[in-house]
Protein backbone atom coordinates (compact mmCIF):
# COMPACT_ATOMS: atom_id res chain seq x y z
CA UNK A 1 0.00 0.00 0.00
CA UNK A 2 2.41 2.37 0.85
CA UNK A 3 4.69 1.71 -2.28
CA UNK A 4 1.72 2.66 -4.64
CA UNK A 5 1.07 5.80 -2.85
CA UNK A 6 5.01 6.38 -3.01
CA UNK A 7 4.29 5.80 -6.74
CA UNK A 8 1.28 7.79 -6.92
CA UNK A 9 2.71 11.18 -5.54
CA UNK A 10 5.97 10.51 -7.30
CA UNK A 11 4.47 10.66 -10.50
CA UNK A 12 1.82 13.23 -9.57
CA UNK A 13 4.33 16.04 -7.70
CA UNK A 14 5.10 19.06 -9.38
CA UNK A 15 7.14 21.41 -7.91
CA UNK A 16 5.80 24.98 -8.51
CA UNK A 17 7.29 28.33 -8.04
CA UNK A 18 6.52 31.58 -7.36
CA UNK A 19 5.88 33.64 -11.17
CA UNK A 20 6.01 37.03 -9.28
CA UNK A 21 9.62 38.67 -8.33
CA UNK A 22 8.67 41.02 -6.13
CA UNK A 23 7.01 38.68 -3.21
CA UNK A 24 9.52 38.47 -0.72
CA UNK A 25 11.86 35.68 0.44
CA UNK A 26 9.56 34.38 3.29
CA UNK A 27 6.32 34.76 1.06
CA UNK A 28 8.21 32.68 -1.93
CA UNK A 29 10.05 30.50 0.58
CA UNK A 30 6.33 29.48 1.87
CA UNK A 31 4.88 28.76 -1.45
CA UNK A 32 7.81 26.21 -2.29
CA UNK A 33 6.45 22.34 -2.73
CA UNK A 34 8.21 20.46 -0.53
CA UNK A 35 8.80 16.25 -0.42
CA UNK A 36 6.92 14.27 1.70
CA UNK A 37 9.67 12.74 3.44
CA UNK A 38 7.47 9.77 4.08
CA UNK A 39 7.19 9.05 0.72
CA UNK A 40 10.96 8.12 0.32
CA UNK A 41 11.91 4.99 -2.10
CA UNK A 42 14.10 3.21 -0.83
CA UNK A 43 17.20 2.45 -2.49
CA UNK A 44 19.19 0.30 -1.53
CA UNK A 45 22.69 0.79 -1.90
CA UNK A 46 24.90 -1.73 -2.91
CA UNK A 47 28.79 -1.94 -2.84
CA UNK A 48 30.47 -2.99 -5.87
CA UNK A 49 33.97 -3.17 -5.77
CA UNK A 50 36.82 -0.25 -5.05
CA UNK A 51 36.32 3.15 -5.28
CA UNK A 52 36.98 4.91 -9.49
CA UNK A 53 36.72 1.56 -10.70
CA UNK A 54 32.56 1.00 -10.88
CA UNK A 55 29.81 3.00 -10.24
CA UNK A 56 27.67 2.39 -7.22
CA UNK A 57 24.22 2.17 -8.13
CA UNK A 58 22.61 3.74 -11.43
CA UNK A 59 24.76 5.86 -13.75
CA UNK A 60 23.76 9.61 -13.29
CA UNK A 61 22.53 11.45 -15.87
CA UNK A 62 24.63 14.05 -17.61
CA UNK A 63 23.85 16.56 -20.51
CA UNK A 64 26.13 16.79 -23.58
CA UNK A 65 26.47 16.16 -27.58
CA UNK A 66 28.49 13.96 -29.22
CA UNK A 67 28.71 16.30 -32.13
CA UNK A 68 29.87 19.00 -30.26
CA UNK A 69 33.74 19.45 -30.32
CA UNK A 70 34.04 19.80 -26.53
CA UNK A 71 32.08 18.34 -23.91
CA UNK A 72 29.22 20.97 -22.76
CA UNK A 73 29.50 22.77 -19.37
CA UNK A 74 26.46 24.20 -17.36
CA UNK A 75 25.80 25.38 -13.98
CA UNK A 76 23.81 21.87 -13.26
CA UNK A 77 25.74 19.73 -15.69
CA UNK A 78 27.37 17.69 -13.37
CA UNK A 79 28.06 14.10 -13.38
CA UNK A 80 25.51 13.14 -10.47
CA UNK A 81 22.00 13.73 -10.17
CA UNK A 82 19.79 13.46 -7.42
CA UNK A 83 18.21 10.36 -5.82
CA UNK A 84 16.13 11.90 -3.41
CA UNK A 85 12.91 13.79 -3.65
CA UNK A 86 14.52 16.14 -1.58
CA UNK A 87 17.50 16.41 -3.81
CA UNK A 88 15.21 17.19 -6.87
CA UNK A 89 13.17 19.74 -4.80
CA UNK A 90 16.75 21.30 -4.12
CA UNK A 91 17.98 20.78 -7.60
CA UNK A 92 14.80 22.74 -8.85
CA UNK A 93 15.55 24.99 -6.18
CA UNK A 94 19.00 25.92 -7.26
CA UNK A 95 18.38 25.90 -10.78
CA UNK A 96 15.14 28.68 -10.65
CA UNK A 97 15.85 30.43 -7.48
CA UNK A 98 18.76 30.44 -6.46
CA UNK A 99 18.48 33.39 -3.90
CA UNK A 100 16.45 31.00 -2.02
CA UNK A 101 18.48 28.19 -1.87
CA UNK A 102 20.14 28.31 1.51
CA UNK A 103 17.02 29.17 3.49
CA UNK A 104 15.24 26.12 1.63
CA UNK A 105 18.42 23.99 2.55
CA UNK A 106 18.20 24.69 6.04
CA UNK A 107 14.65 24.22 6.60
CA UNK A 108 15.16 20.92 4.81
CA UNK A 109 17.85 19.58 6.89
CA UNK A 110 15.70 20.66 9.62
CA UNK A 111 13.12 18.63 8.84
CA UNK A 112 15.44 15.75 8.24
CA UNK A 113 16.79 15.80 11.29
CA UNK A 114 13.18 15.60 12.84
CA UNK A 115 11.89 12.86 10.84
CA UNK A 116 15.12 10.77 11.60
CA UNK A 117 15.01 11.41 15.28
CA UNK A 118 11.32 10.76 15.32
CA UNK A 119 12.03 7.63 13.69
CA UNK A 120 14.55 6.59 16.34
CA UNK A 121 12.30 7.66 19.66
CA UNK A 122 9.16 5.38 18.53
CA UNK A 123 11.84 2.71 17.97
CA UNK A 124 13.42 3.24 21.85
CA UNK A 125 9.66 3.52 23.29
CA UNK A 126 8.89 0.68 21.41
CA UNK A 127 11.41 -1.60 23.36
CA UNK A 128 9.96 -4.91 24.86
CA UNK A 129 6.65 -4.70 22.87
CA UNK A 130 5.01 -6.31 20.29
CA UNK A 131 6.29 -3.63 17.53
CA UNK A 132 9.44 -3.46 18.74
CA UNK A 133 11.05 -5.53 15.81
CA UNK A 134 8.59 -3.35 13.47
CA UNK A 135 9.75 -0.02 14.62
CA UNK A 136 13.36 -1.05 14.70
CA UNK A 137 12.72 -1.64 10.97
CA UNK A 138 11.06 1.92 10.41
CA UNK A 139 14.55 3.31 12.48
CA UNK A 140 16.92 1.57 9.64
CA UNK A 141 14.07 2.68 6.61
CA UNK A 142 14.57 6.12 7.72
CA UNK A 143 18.11 6.16 8.44
CA UNK A 144 18.80 5.23 4.82
CA UNK A 145 16.43 7.52 3.37
CA UNK A 146 18.15 10.43 5.03
CA UNK A 147 21.38 9.18 4.66
CA UNK A 148 20.79 8.99 0.32
CA UNK A 149 18.90 12.70 1.20
CA UNK A 150 21.77 14.13 2.75
CA UNK A 151 24.57 12.88 0.52
CA UNK A 152 22.52 14.73 -2.14
CA UNK A 153 21.85 17.75 -0.40
CA UNK A 154 25.99 17.86 0.33
CA UNK A 155 26.31 17.59 -3.20
CA UNK A 156 23.68 20.38 -4.00
CA UNK A 157 25.62 22.83 -1.47
CA UNK A 158 28.87 22.08 -3.30
CA UNK A 159 27.66 22.85 -6.78
CA UNK A 160 26.13 26.14 -4.96
CA UNK A 161 29.48 27.47 -4.03
CA UNK A 162 31.07 26.44 -7.50
CA UNK A 163 28.19 28.28 -9.18
CA UNK A 164 29.51 31.25 -6.70
CA UNK A 165 32.82 31.60 -8.38
CA UNK A 166 31.08 30.34 -12.22
CA UNK A 167 32.77 27.12 -12.37
CA UNK A 168 30.60 24.09 -13.49
CA UNK A 169 32.14 21.24 -12.69
CA UNK A 170 33.59 19.08 -15.15
CA UNK A 171 30.74 16.32 -16.75
CA UNK A 172 31.15 12.55 -17.39
CA UNK A 173 34.59 12.15 -19.14
CA UNK A 174 33.27 10.04 -21.28
CA UNK A 175 31.15 12.98 -22.46
CA UNK A 176 34.49 14.66 -23.21
CA UNK A 177 36.61 12.13 -24.57
CA UNK A 178 37.04 12.39 -29.18
CA UNK A 179 38.63 10.22 -31.13
CA UNK A 180 40.63 9.02 -27.81
CA UNK A 181 41.42 12.08 -26.54
CA UNK A 182 40.40 13.85 -23.38
CA UNK A 183 39.86 17.91 -23.72
CA UNK A 184 38.58 20.25 -20.83
CA UNK A 185 37.79 23.27 -22.06
CA UNK A 186 37.56 26.30 -20.60
CA UNK A 187 40.47 25.67 -18.14
CA UNK A 188 38.89 28.50 -15.88
CA UNK A 189 42.26 27.99 -13.56
CA UNK A 190 42.47 31.26 -12.34
CA UNK A 191 38.70 30.52 -11.01
CA UNK A 192 39.36 27.55 -8.89
CA UNK A 193 42.60 28.85 -7.61
CA UNK A 194 40.70 32.45 -6.37
CA UNK A 195 38.95 30.62 -3.85
CA UNK A 196 42.19 29.86 -1.97
CA UNK A 197 44.26 31.64 0.29
CA UNK A 198 47.83 32.88 -1.04
CA UNK A 199 49.75 30.71 1.28
CA UNK A 200 47.75 27.97 0.79
CA UNK A 201 47.93 28.20 -3.07
CA UNK A 202 51.14 28.07 -3.16
CA UNK A 203 50.74 24.58 -1.34
CA UNK A 204 48.44 23.83 -4.16
CA UNK A 205 50.80 24.65 -6.54
CA UNK A 206 53.40 22.68 -5.55
CA UNK A 207 51.15 19.79 -5.82
CA UNK A 208 49.79 20.06 -8.94
CA UNK A 209 53.42 20.17 -10.46
CA UNK A 210 53.69 16.67 -8.67
CA UNK A 211 51.05 15.10 -9.88
CA UNK A 212 51.17 16.98 -13.25
CA UNK A 213 54.44 17.40 -14.14
CA UNK A 214 54.37 20.51 -15.02
CA UNK A 215 57.32 22.37 -14.09
CA UNK A 216 56.90 26.33 -12.35
CA UNK A 217 57.89 28.46 -15.09
CA UNK A 218 56.10 26.13 -17.99
CA UNK A 219 55.65 28.14 -20.86
CA UNK A 220 51.60 27.81 -23.01
CA UNK A 221 53.44 25.26 -25.51
CA UNK A 222 53.94 23.51 -22.47
CA UNK A 223 50.39 22.93 -20.93
CA UNK A 224 48.69 22.05 -23.93
CA UNK A 225 51.65 19.77 -24.94
CA UNK A 226 49.86 16.17 -24.73
CA UNK A 227 50.29 13.06 -22.58
CA UNK A 228 49.16 9.28 -22.46
CA UNK A 229 47.61 8.43 -19.25
CA UNK A 230 45.76 4.97 -17.66
CA UNK A 231 42.45 6.39 -16.69
CA UNK A 232 42.56 4.19 -13.55
CA UNK A 233 45.72 6.37 -12.15
CA UNK A 234 43.90 9.65 -13.32
CA UNK A 235 40.54 8.88 -11.23
CA UNK A 236 42.91 7.93 -7.90
CA UNK A 237 44.53 11.47 -8.64
CA UNK A 238 41.56 13.11 -8.66
CA UNK A 239 40.11 11.31 -5.64
CA UNK A 240 43.53 11.84 -3.60
CA UNK A 241 43.28 15.90 -4.74
CA UNK A 242 39.45 15.91 -3.21
CA UNK A 243 41.09 14.56 0.48
CA UNK A 244 44.10 17.01 -0.33
CA UNK A 245 41.64 19.70 -0.37
CA UNK A 246 39.88 18.79 2.68
CA UNK A 247 42.78 18.32 4.12
CA UNK A 248 44.48 21.85 3.54
CA UNK A 249 40.84 23.28 4.25
CA UNK A 250 40.86 21.69 7.85
CA UNK A 251 44.81 22.52 8.45
CA UNK A 252 44.60 25.76 7.46
CA UNK A 253 41.73 26.52 9.98
CA UNK A 254 43.97 24.83 12.47
CA UNK A 255 46.69 26.39 11.93
CA UNK A 256 45.21 29.77 12.47
CA UNK A 257 43.66 28.93 15.36
CA UNK A 258 46.41 27.49 16.87
CA UNK A 259 48.90 30.71 16.15
CA UNK A 260 46.00 32.93 17.61
CA UNK A 261 46.23 31.29 20.41
CA UNK A 262 49.90 30.84 20.89
CA UNK A 263 49.92 34.74 20.07
CA UNK A 264 47.38 35.19 23.36
CA UNK A 265 49.25 32.88 25.12
CA UNK A 266 52.31 34.82 24.84
CA UNK A 267 50.87 38.33 25.70
CA UNK A 268 49.23 37.17 28.86
CA UNK A 269 52.45 35.28 29.56
CA UNK A 270 53.54 38.54 30.48
CA UNK A 271 55.41 38.50 34.54
CA UNK A 272 53.35 35.48 35.68
CA UNK A 273 52.07 32.45 34.50
CA UNK A 274 48.68 31.49 33.39
CA UNK A 275 46.63 28.50 34.43
CA UNK A 276 46.38 27.14 30.93
CA UNK A 277 48.89 26.19 29.12
CA UNK A 278 48.81 26.30 25.07
CA UNK A 279 48.87 23.44 24.37
CA UNK A 280 46.01 22.12 26.58
CA UNK A 281 44.01 24.93 24.95
CA UNK A 282 44.34 23.68 21.39
CA UNK A 283 41.39 21.06 20.38
CA UNK A 284 42.17 17.52 18.66
CA UNK A 285 45.14 16.35 19.72
CA UNK A 286 47.51 19.39 18.65
CA UNK A 287 50.39 18.70 21.31
CA UNK A 288 51.64 16.10 18.17
CA UNK A 289 52.29 18.92 15.92
CA UNK A 290 53.01 22.08 17.97
CA UNK A 291 56.59 22.54 17.60
CA UNK A 292 58.60 21.92 21.02
CA UNK A 293 60.13 24.96 22.64
CA UNK A 294 58.15 27.84 20.03
CA UNK A 295 55.98 30.19 20.95
CA UNK A 296 54.95 31.08 17.73
CA UNK A 297 53.84 29.11 14.95
CA UNK A 298 55.69 28.74 11.95
CA UNK A 299 54.16 29.26 8.76
CA UNK A 300 51.66 26.70 7.47
CA UNK A 301 54.16 25.18 4.76
CA UNK A 302 56.08 24.28 7.70
CA UNK A 303 53.42 23.94 9.87
CA UNK A 304 51.81 20.98 7.46
CA UNK A 305 55.56 19.49 7.42
CA UNK A 306 55.56 19.00 11.22
CA UNK A 307 52.52 17.26 11.36
CA UNK A 308 52.92 13.50 13.05
CA UNK A 309 51.57 10.75 11.42
CA UNK A 310 48.44 10.12 13.83
CA UNK A 311 47.73 13.51 13.62
CA UNK A 312 47.80 14.34 9.53
CA UNK A 313 45.68 11.14 9.30
CA UNK A 314 43.25 12.90 11.81
CA UNK A 315 43.55 15.73 9.82
CA UNK A 316 43.04 13.93 6.78
CA UNK A 317 40.27 12.03 6.75
CA UNK A 318 36.92 12.58 5.97
CA UNK A 319 34.80 13.20 8.87
CA UNK A 320 31.48 11.84 7.93
CA UNK A 321 30.27 8.26 6.54
CA UNK A 322 28.14 10.71 4.19
CA UNK A 323 31.32 12.44 2.72
CA UNK A 324 33.01 8.92 1.94
CA UNK A 325 29.79 7.92 0.27
CA UNK A 326 29.84 11.20 -1.45
CA UNK A 327 33.55 11.16 -3.12
CA UNK A 328 32.91 7.66 -4.20
CA UNK A 329 29.82 8.54 -5.88
CA UNK A 330 30.86 11.36 -7.36
CA UNK A 331 34.10 10.16 -8.57
CA UNK A 332 32.34 6.51 -9.96
CA UNK A 333 30.15 9.24 -11.90
CA UNK A 334 32.68 11.25 -13.07
CA UNK A 335 35.00 8.38 -14.55
CA UNK A 336 32.68 5.22 -15.06
CA UNK A 337 31.97 4.58 -18.79
CA UNK A 338 28.30 5.11 -20.31
CA UNK A 339 26.65 2.03 -19.79
CA UNK A 340 28.33 -0.49 -17.63
CA UNK A 341 29.76 2.19 -15.57
CA UNK A 342 33.08 0.16 -15.69
CA UNK A 343 36.32 1.01 -17.12
CA UNK A 344 39.47 -1.43 -17.59
CA UNK A 345 42.95 -0.97 -15.80
CA UNK A 346 44.81 -0.64 -19.32
CA UNK A 347 42.16 2.30 -20.57
CA UNK A 348 44.47 4.85 -21.82
CA UNK A 349 43.69 8.13 -23.23
CA UNK A 350 45.27 10.98 -24.75
CA UNK A 351 45.15 14.48 -23.07
CA UNK A 352 47.22 17.69 -22.49
CA UNK A 353 48.92 19.00 -19.13
CA UNK A 354 45.96 21.73 -19.05
CA UNK A 355 43.42 19.48 -18.78
CA UNK A 356 45.29 17.90 -16.51
CA UNK A 357 45.91 20.59 -14.00
CA UNK A 358 41.84 21.56 -14.51
CA UNK A 359 40.59 18.64 -13.25
CA UNK A 360 43.42 18.58 -9.95
CA UNK A 361 42.68 22.56 -9.70
CA UNK A 362 38.73 21.32 -9.49
CA UNK A 363 39.07 18.11 -7.24
CA UNK A 364 41.35 20.21 -4.14
CA UNK A 365 38.59 22.92 -4.48
CA UNK A 366 35.74 20.09 -4.45
CA UNK A 367 37.49 18.70 -1.19
CA UNK A 368 37.66 22.23 0.41
CA UNK A 369 34.54 23.10 -0.50
CA UNK A 370 33.38 19.64 0.90
CA UNK A 371 35.02 20.24 3.81
CA UNK A 372 32.62 23.40 4.47
CA UNK A 373 29.82 21.16 3.83
CA UNK A 374 29.76 18.87 5.89
CA UNK A 375 30.69 21.64 8.53
CA UNK A 376 27.37 23.66 7.37
CA UNK A 377 25.20 20.20 8.29
CA UNK A 378 26.84 18.90 10.77
CA UNK A 379 25.29 21.99 12.62
CA UNK A 380 21.57 20.78 11.86
CA UNK A 381 21.47 17.28 11.06
CA UNK A 382 24.52 15.21 12.63
CA UNK A 383 26.34 13.32 10.15
CA UNK A 384 26.93 9.68 10.87
CA UNK A 385 30.95 9.61 12.00
CA UNK A 386 33.49 7.94 9.79
CA UNK A 387 35.27 5.35 11.43
CA UNK A 388 38.82 4.05 9.90
CA UNK A 389 39.03 0.46 10.14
Amino acid sequence: MENSVYKHHHLRRLVTFPSSSSSSPSSQLSSLSKPHLRFFSILPRKLVGSPCLCLKGRPMKVKASAGRRHCEFSSLNSPLEPRSMVGKFLSGVLQNHPQLFHNVTMEELRLLSDDRDSAVARMLLSQGSDEALLHRRIAQVRENECKIAIEDVMYLLILYKFSEIRVPLVPKLSSCVYNGRLEILPSKDWELESIHSLEILDIIKEHVRTVTGLKANSSVNDSWATTKIRKIWLARVYVASILYGYFLKSVSLRYHLERSLSLSNRDLHVGHKTGLSFRDSCPYGSKDVIFDNKEEIDDLKCYVMGFHPGSLQKCAKLRSEEAVHLVESHSHALFGNEGSGLFEHDDVILTSFSSLRRLVLEAVAFGSFLWETEDYIDNVYKLKYHEVV
